[in-house]
């Protein structure tokens, strides 16, 4: 028991000094890869950071795959570093393992304690193969990813694995050590987020991250993931935009990140032409992700400062002198403020009607159907990956593979459930037309996310 308890502080200790480095942003042309399992498969953070980097950097272009597998460890995630990750030709690499590595089991004390430490060192075991293979790239970035947590703390019904978030950031340490030795680039997300559902659990007790099952983040989560990475990145605090007046003076006094030309400018009335270099972040509101009841990506700012840190397009004009003047882009009415309101500055970003917040959901919408296609894949990959690879059968799209899958499918739920998929994805010329449709749909999201000028009219309310 001492020996268990002394485990148990040694490892809550290191998790507390997993303190996530500061990582370089992307560059154009990069091509990231995110490795990981079921919570980069079904998941939606990569897509979260990539919305950031359309929006925010709308001539940088960027692409980045999911290359999660549901259910796998690190030994899985080793045997198809080639034909999966490395096949994609990536400039950057993320890893992301440990919820599946430490186990499942309902042990309790010293067995548990053992059944943990066996699991462990397999997983690191086959993460040392990763590692080896990781540096025979040495042209390629590697951004080791601490897992998201196990919520063991939160008081839903869901059965309730003792001590396995402990075990889960022995494997974290060890990734922080290789990216450590090997200058690689390291950011954590399980610390962060126990954090957040430790707070939020003070004031409700069912509160988690995790979702229902207390391992897969729903999509408010997916989103906290997401502005964890940009963090790490350095991201934060760069504005959209930020155009300062002064009616007083009649004077442009700050125009960062924009361009402000044909001003006009009185106490009671200003007008110009906006043309900003970023759009807004928009927020999916409608619920999605794992678990029931499942929650919207919008949610996450409800528990996570992103529109403070990352989505400020501020519009600041001091020296009106009506009480209350209404906001007009492109002959649209946005909103009437006081004119205290308008020397605080307002933050159209969080403005959902304006012209350029419209622009940036037509992108948020095409980067959800780009996912949507790719999740086709991924369920096919999934099938071979863990299904069809340890029968000797992968790559075998054969009438006899699918005569299998049917059969495996009545005791599995997830196979039966993933099989309509393969049944049109066992055709190359089906995942080739995927691809391609991804891929022009790419071409489009950086097209349809230039900004463009916006006339800007102010004037006073009678």
């Amino acid at each position: 028991m001492k020996q268990s308890l002394l485990a148990f502080f040694l490892f809550i200790f290191l998790a507390d000094n997993l303190n996530a480095q500061t990582i370089e942003p992307f560059k154009p042309g990069d091509r990231v890869v995110f490795t990981g399992n079921s919570i980069t498969d079904g998941g939606h953070y990569h897509s979260y950071i990539w919305l950031y980097y359309l929006t925010h950097f709308p001539n940088s272009r960027i692409q980045i795959f999911n290359a999660g597998i549901g259910g796998d460890v690190a030994q899985q995630m080793y045997e198809r570093l080639d034909s999966d990750v490395f096949a994609k030709k990536p400039t950057v690499i993320t890893l992301t393992f440990g919820m599946n590595d430490t186990g499942y089991q309902l042990l309790k004390g010293a067995r548990a304690d053992s059944a943990y430490q066996a699991k462990i060192a397999a997983s690191l075991k086959s993460f040392k193969l990763i590692e080896a293979k990781l540096k025979q790239h040495p042209g390629v970035r590697k951004i080791m990813i601490g897992s998201s947590p196990y919520d063991g703390t939160s008081k839903t019904k869901f059965i309730n694995i003792s001590n396995k978030n402990a075990a889960m950031r022995q494997v974290a340490v060890e990734q922080q050590r290789a990216a450590k030795r090997n200058n690689w680039d390291y950011v954590d997300f399980g610390a962060p987020m126990m954090d957040i559902n430790l707070r939020e659990q003070q004031r409700d007790s069912t509160f988690t991250l995790q979702g229902s099952d207390r391992i897969h983040p729903t999509n408010d989560a997916q989103m906290v993931m997401a502005w964890l990475f940009l963090k790490a990145q350095g991201l934060a605090g760069k504005k959209i935009a930020d155009v300062a007046l002064n009616a007083d003076s009649k004077k442009i006094e700050l125009s960062q990140n924009c361009i402000i030309t044909n001003p006009f400018i009185a106490a009671d009335k200003i007008s110009f032409t906006y043309l900003a270099k970023a759009l807004p972040y928009p927020m999916d509101t409608i619920p999605g992700g794992f678990g029931r009841p499942q929650k919207a990506q919008a949610e996450a700012l409800k528990i996570i400062p992103f529109n403070e840190e990352f989505n400020q397009e501020i519009l600041t004009v001091k020296g009106l002198n009506a009480k209350q003047l209404l906001l007009k882009i492109d002959g649209k009415a946005i909103g009437t403020y006081s004119a205290e309101e308008y020397a605080r500055g307002i933050n159209l970003a969080t403005i959902t009607t304006t012209p350029q917040y419209q622009q940036a959901m037509a992108v948020m919408h095409l980067n959800e159907e780009r996912w949507t296609i790719e999740r086709r894949l991924r369920e096919y990959y999934w099938l071979h990956y863990s299904v069809l690879k340890p029968k000797g059968l992968l790559f075998n799209d054969s009438d006899a593979t699918i005569d299998s899958l049917k059969k495996y499918g009545k005791k599995d739920f997830f196979v039966a459930m993933t099989l309509p998929t393969y049944q049109k994805a066992r055709f190359k010329a089906v995942r080739d037309a995927w691809q391609k449709e991804i891929d022009l749909l790419i071409n489009q999201l950086y097209i349809i996310n230039k900004p463009v000028p916006h006339r800007f009219e102010i004037t006073a309310v009678n």
